[in-house]
């Protein structure tokens, strides 16, 4: 109860503050965002490999629309950020209208970010709204990601979380966020049985320049406990370094996800970059993960290229998946231990 009344307590104090600063000087308002489109080819013929997106076989498809508005004034500043499309509308969203059990539900557009804040000083500030997740390494937005298609940590990951949360930079090389969540993960509402009950913190270290880590953590009921480690190091101009490290337990029955996955990026010329990610995931005893059955595991290689021409990204790829078990599909139709795939993706940044 009395983390309900904080967070409420939270909420309240920033709406007051913003309503105290009124006449403040006010920005422009920030327009930005994506579109992106792709083609993808499996080898065996079927749409084998099961992460988030890049999903249709053998066809042109699309990804999504996504328009971000963003304003300050004075010391408040708003995000609302919608998508349009399967990537960032029922690829993303779980809770979407489903009524049919089509997959597609009928909602035509996704809230991808609706939050305010308001920055007391220059190291202290609170956000409340509906807010893209601070775990993990890779975005739902290709514009955030090197690779195209998603890890499995992602996919099994959380997406989004709706609450209230404050960030501390203590230094410039040392911040903390800690907050209160609903009690899932990707939606907008709490199941009022559960309310506000997930509790999330983050430690950023920015030990020496070019190079940034985050410590994760978010612990709840229903929504069960990660704990992940994501890091990039800038090493040279030309070579880019990346880690993500998650371990996840659900609730009660033994499930969950651990894994790991590595990010080297090296720039070939000003306007090409190759990038790999190696990754490694398994799936707990107690339940089925995306990707793995309980108590297997499956790792996967992706190699990338970005091609940059002013806003535009020209991403080819090549992506090969090996799991423990049988679980993909051969062109014959017999089960397989792996799966290869080959995509081309179109990804314009305004």
């Amino acid at each position: 109860m009395l983390k309900k009344l904080l967070a409420i307590a939270a909420i309240a104090g920033t709406t007051y503050a913003q309503a105290q600063d009124t006449t403040s000087t006010s920005s422009p308002l920030e327009i930005s965002g994506s579109v992106d489109a792709y083609y993808k080819y499996d080898f065996s013929g079927f749409s084998n490999i099961p992460t988030s997106f890049v999903s249709d076989q053998n066809s042109v498809s699309i990804g999504m629309i996504d328009v971000a508005l963003r304003k300050t004034t004075g010391k408040a500043s708003f995000v609302g950020e919608v998508s349009f499309g399967p990537r960032g509308q029922y690829q993303s969203l779980p809770n979407s209208d489903d009524s049919y059990g089509e997959g597609n539900g009928f909602n035509s557009f996704h809230i991808q970010n609706l939050y305010a804040t308001y920055a007391f000083t220059d190291r202290f500030s609170m956000t409340a709204g509906y807010m893209g997740t601070f775990v993990g390494y890779e975005v739902i937005s290709p514009v955030g990601n090197f690779n195209y298609s998603t890890s499995y940590l992602f996919t099994n990951g959380p997406f989004q979380n709706a609450g209230v949360k404050a960030n501390f930079a203590f230094t410039d090389k040392v911040g903390l966020m800690v907050g209160l969540f609903n009690d899932s993960w990707n939606v907008y509402s709490a199941n009022p049985s559960f309310g506000v009950s997930t509790f999330g913190a983050q430690l950023s270290l920015a030990p020496v320049e070019g190079w940034n880590a985050y410590l994760n953590l978010l612990t709840g009921y229903p929504s069960g406990t990660v704990v992940d480690l994501t890091t990039a190091y800038q090493i040279t101009d030309k070579f880019k370094l990346g880690l993500n490290a998650a371990d996840y337990s659900l609730v009660n029955d033994g499930g969950g996800y651990s894994g790991i996955a590595l990010y080297p990026q090296v720039s070939v010329t000003e306007g090409f970059a190759l990038g790999l990610r190696g990754e490694y995931f398994k799936a707990k005893t107690g339940a089925d993960m995306i990707g793995a059955d309980a108590g297997e595991s499956v790792t996967s290689l992706t190699v990338s290229g970005n091609l940059k021409s002013g806003g535009l990204t020209f991403i080819p790829e090549f992506r090969v998946d090996n799991s423990s078990v049988s679980q993909f599909m051969k062109e014959n139709g017999s089960a397989t231990k792996s799966a290869s795939q080959f995509s081309l993706a179109l990804v314009y940044a305004f």
